[in-house]
């Protein structure tokens, strides 16, 4: 099978070391991609023919290919299989089931003329994979969608991997194990926080393409007045438990007397539950924390409850108690973060939550799938903007008072 050679501590040092070489011009020249280029594991891969990238984050190389290709280009290279990771080029070819054959080499040529659109404002398009809207008689400014409709034919200039179009190679194994690339917890947290610091640097003008600054909007949760959006997020949530009725024993039904020696039972409306999970780690700013906390307890008040549960989570969860007012509540920890083993242990109570509010500045793992049949909102704190995300099945608040939010 081609280029399926298993990698070997010192072998081909020289290839190993002009990779660096290229990754460290590609992160000077576009730092805001510099924690993807940095993420992505190096496979030499011996007779492929080809620089690619898997859609699990690997950068497979021939060194054959990589000894023709100057510091420079092949620094450009790395940006532009990195773009197609980061533009999740993948899932979308999947979406637009172009996943076998000639369909799929078209769908690489549109994705490539989406990349160099952006990449042509800095310089860095890189000679092997040259392709421009203009050169699939499209106009620039659009999305890879619509040029593969558009697209005039012709011949893919360079194979950039399954990264790029979904479609597996030999060369790329099939393991797909855990320790092979990133798994996509891992994946769209890195997309996350490339958003954030593109946001970040585009606040100067011409820092940044205008192309990558509209992929980091569509990315970042939208900024809204936070109080008024934990409110209905809320309030959601608890509708769907509270408009829920039930019949319980535990009351005499009104209607006892009609019905002899028939013990006839109540309706119950459920009391839904509200918790809040509290990041309590090292990174966390306590005066944000009970701000937040203050806020939320009004919203969750103005819903109609008359207490919440509250766990203190960094990595392990250190305090849980029942509070009607902030007073009540007990912020323990200071450690690492993981707010994951605070959504797992708030899913366990009993009763079973309706809704999980966790504040957080962010700086976590994240479980990859939800707790089923509970909405998760998290309000991200953050001080002068957020610079990392959590995973899009939560629905994320971002309470910035620098905004004056």
């Amino acid at each position: 099978m081609t280029g399926t050679a298993p990698d070997e501590p010192g072998r081909d040092a020289a290839t190993r070391d002009s990779l660096a070489a290229a990754r460290l011009w590609a992160a000077t020249h576009m730092p805001y991609l510099a924690s993807a280029l940095f993420a992505c594991p190096l496979r030499l891969r011996p007779g492929t023919g080809t620089v690619s990238v898997s859609r699990r984050w690997e950068v497979h190389a021939d060194p054959q290919v990589v000894a023709t290709l100057a510091t420079d280009q092949l620094g450009r290279l790395l940006i532009h299989l990195t773009a197609h990771l980061v533009r999740e080029h993948a899932d979308r070819a999947d979406r637009a089931g172009v996943a076998e054959g000639d369909r799929a080499k078209r769908w690489n040529r549109c994705c490539d003329a989406e990349i160099n659109d952006d990449l042509g404002a800095d310089g860095c398009v890189p000679d092997v994979a040259p392709d421009l809207p203009g050169d699939l008689g499209c106009d620039p400014g659009r999305l890879a969608e619509a040029y593969l409709s558009d697209a005039d034919e012709g011949s893919r200039r360079w194979d950039c991997g399954s990264g790029a179009d979904g479609r597996p190679r030999d060369w790329e194994g099939a393991s797909g194990s855990a320790r092979d690339g990133l798994s996509r917890g891992d994946a769209e947290l890195l997309r996350l926080g490339i958003a954030a610091e593109i946001h970040r640097l585009g606040r100067e003008p011409g820092s940044v393409p205008g192309g990558w600054q509209r992929w980091a909007e569509s990315v970042l949760p939208t900024r809204v007045d936070w109080r008024r959006l934990l409110a209905a997020e809320i309030r959601r949530g608890v509708a769907v438990v509270a408009g829920s009725v039930d019949y319980s024993y535990r009351r005499p039904s009104r209607r006892d007397g009609v019905a002899g020696d028939v013990v006839l039972p109540t309706m119950v409306r459920p009391v839904p539950e509200v918790v809040v999970v509290c990041d309590t780690s090292g990174s966390m700013h306590e005066r944000l924390l009970a701000r937040a906390l203050a806020e939320v307890q009004g919203l969750l008040t103005r819903a109609g409850l008359r207490e919440l549960r509250v766990l203190a989570v960094d990595t392990d969860v250190h305090a849980a108690r029942r509070a009607t007012r902030i007073e009540q509540v007990r912020l323990a920890g200071g450690g690492g973060t993981d707010m994951g083993a605070g959504i797992v242990a708030a899913s366990r109570l009993h009763p079973r939550p309706s809704v999980i509010v966790v504040l957080t500045d962010g700086y976590t793992p994240w479980p990859e799938r939800p707790p089923s049949g509970i909405r998760v909102v998290v309000g991200l704190l953050a001080e002068g903007g957020p610079t990392w995300w959590p995973p899009p099945w939560a629905r994320t608040v971002v309470i910035d008072d620098a905004g004056g939010r």
